[in-house]
C-alpha cells in the first residue's frame, strides 16, 4: 500500500479546495510556529512549506526565541486565533522545557487547531462527534480507505498508546466498526494477541519490533514506525513479517508520505 498514490489523489482534492476558495476571495494559509531552533522542527517546516507552495497554500513562519515563555508563546497563538487571514496554526512540537506544550494546544482556536492539539478536540474525536484527529492517524485510516480494506466488524490490532498516534488511530477505527485492540508496554501475553489481529497498527518506534511469529496468514499491517539504522530508515515491522500480510504499507514511501498531506488537507478542511 504505496503512500504516493494517497498522496496525489489528495493533493488534486485540496488544490481544488484552494483555487475555488481564493477565487471567492478568500485566502488560505497556514502559520508555523517555532520556539528556539530545534532541527528536526525546522526540516519539517521545510517540507510543508515546499508542500503549501506546490498547492497553493500560503505560508506564514511565526519564530520566537529559546528562551520564549509560555505566557509569550501562548500571546503569539492568540495573535493568529484573531487574523482572519490565517486558516490554520501548527506549533511545532515538542517545544523548550519551559514551555507548557499542553497550554499551548489548549489555545487554539478550535477550528484552526491543525494537529489536534487542543483538547476539546480530541475529546470530540473521542465521544464519536469528529473524525479530526492528529495528521498521522489520518493518514493510516485514508490510506486502508484508498486501498479498500475491508474494516466492518474486523480485529485491528493498535501496537503503541502515544496521543498522537495510538489512542486517536484506535478511536477512527472504532467509528469504522473494527473492534480495537490496544497494546502497549505492559501487555502481557503480546505476541499472541498480535496473531489474532485482522489489522495491525505498529506505532512503537523500535525498529522491527514486529517479528514474522507474531503476524497471521493474510493480516493488513500500517506500519507508521520511522528508525533510522545503520541500513537506513526501517519501520517497527520487520520485513520479513510483511511477507506474510495480505497488504502492508512500505517503511520509508507508506504512512510518512501521506501525513503530510493530511496537514494540508487540514488546512482546507472547513472551505
Amino acid at each position: 500500500m504505496s503512500g504516493r498514490p494517497v498522496a496525489d489523489a489528495y493533493k488534486e482534492k485540496i488544490k481544488e479546495k484552494v483555487e475555488a476558495a481564493q477565487k471567492a476571495g478568500k485566502k488560505v494559509t497556514l502559520a508555523v510556529l517555532t520556539v528556539g531552533q530545534d532541527p528536526a522542527s525546522f526540516v519539517y517546516r521545510k517540507r510543508l512549506l515546499k508542500m503549501t507552495e506546490s498547492l497553493g497554500i500560503e505560508s506564514r513562519c511565526v519564530e520566537l526565541p529559546e528562551a520564549a515563555s509560555t505566557a509569550e508563546v501562548i500571546a503569539a497563538v492568540g495573535e493568529l486565533n484573531e487574523d482572519t487571514d490565517v486558516t490554520g496554526i501548527l506549533p511545532m512540537m515538542p517545544m523548550p522545557k519551559q514551555v507548557d506544550g499542553e497550554a499551548v494546544g489548549t489555545a487554539l482556536a478550535q477550528e484552526k487547531d491543525m494537529d489536534c492539539l487542543n483538547p476539546v478536540n480530541g475529546g470530540a474525536l473521542l465521544m464519536g462527534q469528529g473524525r479530526w484527529a492528529a495528521c498521522t492517524p489520518r493518514a493510516c485510516m485514508a490510506i486502508l480507505k484508498f486501498y479498500n480494506i475491508p474494516l466492518d466488524g474486523k480485529h485491528a490490532v493498535v501496537l503503541g498508546r502515544s496521543n498522537v498516534v495510538g489512542k486517536p488511530v484506535a478511536l477512527l477505527l472504532l467509528q469504522e466498526n473494527c473492534t480495537v485492540t490496544v497494546c502497549h508496554s505492559h501487555t502481557n501475553n503480546l505476541p499472541d494477541i498480535l496473531r489474532q489481529a485482522d489489522i495491525i497498527v505498529a506505532a512503537v518506534g523500535k525498529a522491527g519490533f514486529v517479528t514474522p511469529d507474531m503476524v497471521k496468514p493474510g493480516a493488513v499491517i500500517v506500519d507508521v514506525g520511522i528508525n533510522v539504522t545503520e541500513n537506513g530508515i526501517v519501520g517497527d515491522v520487520a520485513r520479513s513479517a510483511t511477507e506474510k500480510a495480505s497488504a502492508f504499507t512500505p517503511v520509508p514511501g507508506g504512512v510518512g508520505v501521506v501525513s503530510n498531506v493530511m496537514m494540508m488537507d487540514a488546512v482546507v478542511r472547513d472551505l
